[in-house]
């Protein structure tokens, strides 16, 4: 039941983040500062300390933490191969005159994105759901931020506004797809505690390469680092009462 409304929650902010990219832009960049703070925050203070706990049995410490280092470059490398996020932000103008093409690779990759943000709900949920409430918490902001960079590298490539909404619905989707996937498997324990070090180096990845850059484009940055500490925080309050 949890995981179901969890799936919707997924879809909803996704959606509502693309729809919010369409309608208002002032704003956004405070959004996108606490979710990256969010995020930021559930790879260290939960999914690392779960990690540790759950393979540090049978794993050194070391070898968990390389799992954190090479879930970052794996992550780096899918991004920079499949072009997950377009930054370009000095070739907006350049941007616009590019092909289509480039643009539903660019949507469809960050489809694929998501569908791990969705694999990562159902394997925190494994470990317990106090743990899989406070993923879901991190990938829900990340989710809406999502749905902005779709609606976003559609239109900035030349793409209507029906092939964005096309490839937002695509992108809500796949949270969805992913968190039921996760459900037909259980992963033991320490295999378990690898996989979510890897989740942790994803998350470090997306906070820091993805949604920090995004925040502080064309933007003041006192309000947008007082906004990405605030959501660290606010996750850190979150995670020390649950646990």
């Amino acid at each position: 039941m949890i995981l179901t409304l969890l799936a919707a929650a997924a879809f909803a902010a996704t959606m509502i983040g693309g729809s919010v990219a369409l309608k208002l832009r002032d704003r956004l960049h405070l959004i996108l500062g606490f979710s990256a703070g969010a995020v930021i925050a559930v790879a260290f203070f939960d999914l690392l300390p779960e990690s540790l706990e759950l393979a540090g049995e049978r794993y050194a410490t070391s070898a968990i933490t390389a799992f954190v280092a090479l879930g970052f470059l794996l992550y780096l490398l899918l991004d920079r191969l499949l072009v997950l996020h377009g930054h370009g932000h000095s070739d907006d103008v350049q941007e616009e005159h590019g092909s289509h093409h480039r643009g539903h690779v660019r949507a469809g990759s960050l489809s694929i994105h998501s569908f791990l943000d969705g694999v990562g709900i159902g394997l925190a949920f494994q470990v317990s759901p106090t743990v899989g409430l406070i993923v879901a918490a991190a990938v829900l902001a990340h989710d809406f931020s999502d749905g902005i960079n779709t609606v976003n590298v559609v239109v900035r490539h030349g793409g209507t506004r029906t092939q964005a909404m096309r490839w937002l619905l695509a992108d809500a989707v796949a949270p969805v797809i992913g968190i039921i996937t996760a459900s037909f498997f259980v992963v033991p324990a320490a295999i378990l505690g690898l996989l979510l070090a890897l989740f942790c180096g994803f998350f470090l990845y997306i906070g820091a390469s993805d949604l920090i850059p995004e925040s502080h484009h064309v933007h003041p940055t006192f309000w947008t680092t007082f906004m990405t500490l605030v959501g660290a925080a606010v996750l850190f309050v979150a995670i020390s009462v649950a646990g």
